[in-house]
């Protein structure tokens, strides 16, 4: 760091030249190491290809020394403060600079707030504009500035001795004089950093101001699951995990947002997939197509724990799940069957959702189309899902006032709109991972705020609604901003209920825009017509398929929630990767749906005239499956029946991960094939999968078959012929025993039965059985 010292006209000893030289080595080798570092991939990533403070601006503004302004603190001026400017010099030419100063120039008072937005615009240095140099010991001085060398300087004085007059908002920039070796007689300004400096001196009647702090990110959740055993989610990347990981952008938004004045607006989306990463494994898809096990389930529950002790006892506002894009619906997708629906159940799910993660209550009654830019359709839609507050955006609703009115106003229908303040809901936009872009960022937000409540001695109640997704430094530019609100007295913190009830200025605009006034750039972005034409047939898809399921919220709730996502704000800009997903649910459901299927058959031979066809159903789900009938057709009755009809349906149940079969009792009227087709069908009628067609060959007895009968009944007759003859020898033995006996007399001790008379023949067969005879074995085909 540079002394403090007046260079111009003044010798420098060996001594001092050599203290000089020290101190700004001292001073730039941090810059060098770390100041000039490039901005990390989310800040390049959140930064618009029109940011108004870039670099390249910067440099090409300040001429061949480019000054930046790294911290102006404090931020908003009062009487008794002590101003403390720190910035860098660079020379950005290859010859040295020497004799080099840099001064404090606070320039004219700014009477507008587009004039206040259009100091950083500014590309040289204007004399008069740019006001004179403070001057004296308020200076930073180098001997020599090397070129591509960047130096740190500090200046510190009084606010007193800066000459400000009346309170509001100046034009303020440090500069830097020196000599070139082109002209190394004359000191000229090689280059300017500007911002704004607002001049509080006294208390004036305090504005009102809301700050939403928004917790949305990227989907990331899809309705698959792995495969294993462990059925673990699967996600589309791991980038979430980045975000709430210790530094992460929402890991940071939620430790910065808890020290804050604000009002949280969560995506319901987001608590959910953090909620599944932090209570079980997690798996993501790789770009080989594979999966492999997510690394953040400690982060997300060290991240819920925290947002959770963040949002006690604070005003929180829940968006409808995965944050439904309603411009897109409103001019694509309305007018689809469905999409509606799909709007009113992502709302309906939001308060639950909210309360079951984080233990709070959350309101449901806002509705905020992407930057607050409203049109009539957009107004219907936001509202027919039960919200009646829209937040909209000063650069739709516009006023045309002198001054800035308060938020809330009626636009129509009991509906109303809490219009947030455009100047200020954009200040924090474009790459702010460096200094001189954040220190512009944050003294542009202070200054727009002080020029509001100098508009007039009124109360009035401002909204501020910054983009959806801000990166860590831009959430860290907007911590600072609203510590300096709330230090100051110019302006008080509200909840943003407090706002939207506030009596709406009369004179302030209530007529929505028309549809032709939406901006195209916006429009260019939107989900086409075809987005909401598959998500409607998707969901036909589920409603075919969730009434066979025995545990139906198994894949209802997975599945409508993907579908939530597929409308989500994040989409926009990514129509690819949007349909990709779109299609990856459906896939994927209707895999599923194919798990349950008719096992095909070959053909089948009918023997006789009748015979009993089965039937198997396949269930490859984990769950039950119900409600399903199987029908079997015959194409042509005349020459095969179904249980005497052209078909016949039984109902059927399948467990999990089994099959069963039905039984059908078919007869042929005629020899020959005749086709049949089986086919699944709901409990309502509807076909469910493919069907199955076989044929099935009906034959007459053969000759064969007659041949093999007659041989068996020559076996029996023959059979019994050789026993008759048997017994009948047998009986004539018995005879003639009887006459030999007969003829000798009666044998000793033998007494006749008084029942039995001589004369009785023996019975020439045996005593039948009393049993009944065995009936025939009949063959169940």
């Amino acid at each position: 760091m540079a002394q403090a010292a007046d260079f111009q006209g003044m010798s420098s000893s060996p001594g001092r030249r050599w203290l000089r030289r020290t101190g700004a080595v001292l001073a730039g080798a941090p810059l060098l190491a770390g100041f000039l570092v490039l901005p990390s991939a989310e800040e390049a990533a959140a930064a618009p290809a029109s940011a108004p403070t870039t670099a390249k601006a910067a440099e090409a503004a300040s001429g061949p020394v480019s000054v930046s302004l790294n911290k102006v603190t404090p931020g908003v001026l009062s009487e008794g403060d002590t101003l403390t400017v720190s910035g860098t010099v660079t020379n950005t030419t290859k010859k040295p600079i020497t004799e080099a100063r840099v001064d404090l120039r606070l320039g004219q008072a700014l009477g507008t707030r587009s004039a206040i937005d259009n100091v950083s615009r500014h590309t040289t240095f204007q004399p008069g504009v740019d006001g004179n140099p403070v001057g004296g010991k308020y200076t930073a001085g180098f001997e020599r500035l090397e070129p591509k060398v960047s130096q740190v300087f500090t200046i510190t004085v009084p606010a007193d001795e800066l000459g400000l007059g009346e309170a509001g908002v100046y034009q303020f920039g440090a500069s830097l004089s020196g000599l070139t070796a082109e002209q190394p007689w004359a000191e000229q300004v090689l280059g300017i950093g500007r911002t704004v400096l607002p001049w509080q001196p006294d208390t004036r009647t305090a504005t009102r101001t809301t700050f939403l702090w928004p917790l949305i990110s990227d989907v990331s959740m899809t309705a698959e699951t792995a495969s294993d055993d462990d059925r673990a989610p699967v996600f589309l990347n791991d980038s979430l995990g980045k975000e709430i990981a210790p530094g992460g952008r929402l890991d940071r938004m939620v430790s910065l947002g808890d020290e804050l004045d604000i009002t949280w607006v969560v995506d319901p989306d987001l608590l959910a997939t953090v909620d599944v990463m932090a209570d079980s494994a997690y798996e993501v898809k790789g770009e080989d197509g594979r999966s492999v096990r997510g690394t953040h389930q400690k982060d997300a529950a060290r991240w819920l724990s925290k947002l959770n002790a963040a949002v006690q006892d604070e005003e929180v506002v829940a968006l409808p799940f995965a944050d439904p894009d309603l411009a897109s619906i409103a001019h694509n997708g309305r007018n689809v069957s469905g999409t509606l629906n799909q709007l009113k159940s992502a709302t309906d799910v939001a308060a639950l959702t909210v309360r079951t993660v984080l233990h709070v209550e959350a309101s449901t009654e806002y509705a905020w189309p992407v930057d607050g830019a409203l049109d009539p359709a957009i107004k219907n839609v936001a509202t027919s899902a039960g919200a009646d507050k829209v937040i909209a955006r000063s650069d739709s609703l516009k006023d045309g006032l002198s001054y800035t009115p308060s938020a809330a106003r009626p636009i129509g229908g009991g509906t109303t709109a809490v219009v947030a303040d455009a100047l200020l809901s954009t200040a924090f936009q474009g790459d702010l991972s460096r200094a001189e872009n954040s220190t512009q960022a944050v003294q542009q937000f202070l200054g727009q705020s002080v020029a509001i409540t100098q508009q007039t001695s009124r109360e009035r109640s401002i909204l501020v609604a910054p983009q959806r997704t801000p990166s860590a430094a831009q959430a860290q530019a907007m911590a600072e901003a609203l510590t300096a609100l709330r230090e100051g007295s110019w302006s008080l913190p509200q909840a943003l209920s407090e706002t939207a009830e506030t009596d709406p200025d009369p004179r302030a605009s209530s007529s929505v825009p028309p549809r032709s006034a939406y901006p195209s750039a916006l429009r260019k972005k939107e989900l086409p017509r075809e987005a909401f034409e598959q998500i409607a047939r998707t969901q036909d898809k589920l409603d075919s398929f969730k009434v066979i399921l025995s545990r139906k919220e198994r894949v209802v709730t997975p599945f409508g929630r993907a579908m939530n996502r597929a409308m989500s704000v994040s989409w926009r800009g990514h129509a690819g990767a949007a349909g990709d997903y779109r299609a990856d649910v459906k896939a994927y459901l209707d895999d599923l749906a194919d798990r349950v299927w008719l096992i095909d058959k070959s053909e089948t031979k009918l023997s006789g005239h009748s015979a009993t066809i089965p039937v198997t159903v396949k269930n490859d789900l984990l769950q039950d499956v119900e409600g399903l009938v199987v029908r079997l057709t015959s194409t042509n009755p005349t020459r095969l029946e179904i249980n005497g009809k052209r078909y016949d349906e039984q109902p059927i149940t399948v467990a999990g991960s089994r099959s069963q079969s039905v039984k059908f009792t078919t007869s042929a009227n005629a020899n020959g094939p005749s086709t049949v087709v089986a086919q699944l069908y709901t409990e309502d009628g509807q076909a469910y999968g493919r069907s199955v067609t076989f044929k099935v060959r009906a034959t007459e007895v053969t000759a064969t078959v007659m041949l093999v009968i007659g041989g068996g009944v020559l076996i029996l007759v023959l059979a019994g012929f050789r026993m008759y003859t048997q017994r009948k020898r047998a009986a004539a033995r018995r005879d003639a025993e009887a006459d030999a006996a007969a003829e000798q007399g009666d044998g000793p001790g033998r007494t006749p039965d008084a029942s039995e008379q001589a004369s009785d023949p023996a019975p020439d067969t045996s005593a039948e059985s009393a049993d009944p005879s065995a009936t025939g074995e009949k063959v169940d085909r």
